[in-house]
């Protein structure tokens, strides 16, 4: 396996962001964000999908100097514009204003249409985690979910984001609508590796475990079957609506053409109610009651993000792995920036 210092994954992406034409601290926290997803070991969402940014940029879809602006409010709701500027950026923003709205009401809830891809999703559970409240997000994508029983994506694979703070470790539950997302099953396929369980249909309707077969298919399985089709519709409803943006069926079902997407970014803080120690008390408790369950092979389970913190770990002190064509093609564009 090949592993690569985090530090020089942050400073090749600096370069080629820079030379792309981004102010230094714009080109800084972009870079943060992708790395720290490929550090976390969501590498589907970092280092790899980065090319597929840049050519967002270079296509127009990006605009790398557009930044959120505020459209209207009421209390501790406000609804922002994206203006298509990059995802990651915008969802950054958006979380960091939900968090100062709850600082002020307890609750934070920022609607962002006109956005574009986000990368990670669990990077703003985190975010809102480390600013000791909880946070709840999602967005909609593309249509590449089917609803249930139909073979023809009407739906998108709606990533949602869960987290509660934690001084032993914060809980984010980072989740697509499919059993398996497509960043997953792109992740099986490169290691040559059948997927745990079903992940969804073939072109001819069974139930496989083959990612690019299901890749091919574009019938991946719904978590919970209908009720995560469900879910799905529901989110990007409510997406639309409090955003006034487009829902997926308006969306393009290109990646390298997706844009204009709605977000939702909720903060809650706990000491609002003078309960911040309850609070962290009450997730002790959760989560060390968890864990008194052991699992067959004597282990104890893990929690929401647990695995994450290893993973951060391992891959600070050993390097990042990294897939090789990858690496080749964000060292060449570095080196031409």
């Amino acid at each position: 396996m090949h592993r690569v210092p985090y530090r020089d994954i942050f400073d090749s992406l600096v370069r080629i962001l820079l030379n792309a034409g981004f102010e230094e601290q714009r080109a800084r926290l972009c870079a943060k964000l992708f790395a720290d997803a490929s550090r976390d070991g969501v590498y589907s969402h970092g280092l790899n999908r980065f090319p597929l940014f840049v050519s967002t940029i270079r296509n127009g879809i990006v605009d790398i100097h557009a930044a959120p602006t505020l459209v209207s409010g009421a209390g501790s709701l406000e609804r922002w514009d994206g203006n298509s500027g990059p995802g990651n950026l915008n969802a950054y923003s958006s979380m960091e204003r939900a968090i100062a709205l709850a600082r002020r009401n307890g609750v934070g809830c920022v609607a962002l249409a006109n956005t574009n891809h986000w990368m990670r999703g669990g990077s703003y559970g985190w975010q809102a985690a480390d600013a000791g409240v909880a946070g709840i997000c999602w967005t909609n994508t593309l249509p590449n979910l089917p609803p249930w029983g139909a073979s023809t994506p009407r739906l998108g694979n709606n990533p949602l984001v869960l987290a509660v703070p934690r001084p032993n470790g914060h809980v984010v539950l980072d989740m697509a609508m499919s059993q398996f997302s497509y960043g997953a099953l792109a992740s099986y396929r490169a290691r040559g590796e059948l997927l745990p369980v079903a992940g969804g249909f073939d072109a001819a309707g069974e139930l496989t475990r083959v990612p690019e077969a299901i890749e091919e298919s574009m019938r991946p399985l719904p978590i919970g079957y209908w009720k995560g089709s469900g879910l799905a519709l529901m989110l990007d409803l409510i997406a639309g609506m409090l955003s006034g943006g487009r829902t997926t069926h308006q969306i393009e079902a290109k990646p390298e053409r997706e844009t204009g997407l709605s977000q939702v970014f909720v903060a809650i803080d706990p000491s609002a109610l003078g309960q911040r120690a309850i609070a962290a008390g009450i997730a002790e408790q959760v989560i060390r009651n968890l864990q008194s369950v052991l699992r067959p092979e004597g282990e104890a389970v893990q929690y929401p993000g647990q695995r994450v913190s290893r993973i951060r770990a391992e891959n600070l002190a050993k390097g990042i792995p990294v897939e090789p064509s990858v690496w080749q093609q964000v060292e060449e564009m570095a080196d031409n920036a």
